[in-house]
């Protein structure tokens, strides 16, 4: 961010580094989006993928080197909540880690030649920005987005993350169907133009994501699907094996312990959710963070934790990040090596 400064008649330009612990408006994320394609144009470009109600861009940073090729992809959004600030800090401090670490280590280096990392700073842009209008409670604490009331009704916004094609709108199950409630889940599956962008969007690309991770605040846990109390996931050891070990990850930073396990089971039911429809959409390793705390501050976690909590998390994250890297690649190299082999002896047989 540049900062222009005028004394006795001499300019000075003076670069200011952006503050990865402290909350940031919508302009300000948009700056550091393009500072880090300034900063990084070997490995990170902006791509924007919709506009929301008030015709807001919603726009990704795609994180990766050019190889040429088809790659496969890990999916991360923040912000769909639009009072969870925490959230959009994480999605900073990931990059930021990530942009850093593929400088000095290998592994990360090598994943960066794999794989593209798909991170939406700020998904519910209009929620996220009206929730920084002023100090009162009923805006700062706003959850939804900002689109019209349906007829009848004087109450605006939809929860974005009641509002997917996964079973969506059965009121018994963590939604509502008054439009003045906070879970209103909208008027049908992906209603609203944010969801039906990221739906448009992950659906042509579904077969290159190994997994999807979205991130919310508050509660400390970890969880997968489904939502919806009648549905299993049908890799739901997989699911486990590696959110424990996440959790671990996390706890063996701060000494943070989250919660893991089902969303129904863990926290309550629900239905509707982008963590629900990635899975049914194929994508194998879906999962939901909430961030801290448990509930002394709630969403207005105070900005001197947004260093620990995002430390923490980011060891998780990189965890499942990991395991679904390898997981894809060991695969792809054994297969490599059984053909090889084969090859090989059918030469030696000629």
């Amino acid at each position: 961010q540049e900062v222009t400064l005028q004394s006795a008649g001499v300019f000075c330009l003076l670069l200011v580094e952006h503050d990865y612990f402290r909350y940031h408006p919508m302009p300000e994320i948009t700056d550091w989006m393009w500072l880090m394609v300034e900063d990084h144009p070997d490995l990170v470009t902006v791509v924007d993928y919709g506009r929301t109600h008030e015709n807001r861009t919603i726009s990704l940073l795609k994180i990766g080197l050019d190889t040429g090729l088809k790659k496969k992809a890990v999916w991360m959004d923040c912000g769909i909540h639009a009072r969870e600030w925490i959230a959009p800090a994480f999605c900073q401090y990931f990059v930021r880690q990530i942009l850093q670490t593929s400088k000095t280590d290998p592994k990360m280096e090598l994943m960066m030649k794999n794989l593209d990392f798909y991170v939406t700073p700020v998904f519910n842009v209009d929620g996220y920005v009206y929730s920084w209008k002023d100090n009162t409670v009923s805006t700062r604490l706003w959850r939804k987005s900002r689109s019209a009331s349906p007829p009848g009704c004087d109450c605006q916004g939809t929860d974005l993350n009641r509002n997917f094609d996964s079973n969506w709108g059965i009121e018994s199950v963590g939604v509502s169907s008054n439009c003045c409630s906070s879970r209103y889940c909208g008027t049908g599956p992906m209603s609203e133009p944010e969801t039906q962008f990221l739906t448009y969007f992950m659906g042509s690309w579904k077969d290159d994501f190994l997994c999807f991770l979205t991130i919310h605040s508050f509660g400390q846990m970890l969880l997968f699907p489904y939502g919806h109390p009648n549905f299993t996931a049908s890799n739901y050891a997989e699911l486990m094996e590696v959110a424990l070990a996440a959790a671990e990850a996390i706890q063996e930073v701060h000494g943070m312990i989250y919660k893991v396990g089902i969303a129904s089971d863990v926290i309550y039911p629900f239905s509707g959710s982008s963590q629900d429809w990635a899975h049914m959409l194929g994508i194998p390793l879906t999962f939901t963070f909430e961030l801290r705390d448990n509930g002394t501050f709630g969403f207005e976690l105070p900005e001197d934790q947004i260093q620990p909590s995002c430390e923490e998390a980011y060891s998780g994250v990189l965890h499942i990040i990991t395991y679904a890297h390898d997981k894809a690649f060991s695969a792809a190299a054994a297969v490599w090596t059984v053909l090889l082999a084969a090859a090989t002896t059918a030469v030696s047989l000629m």
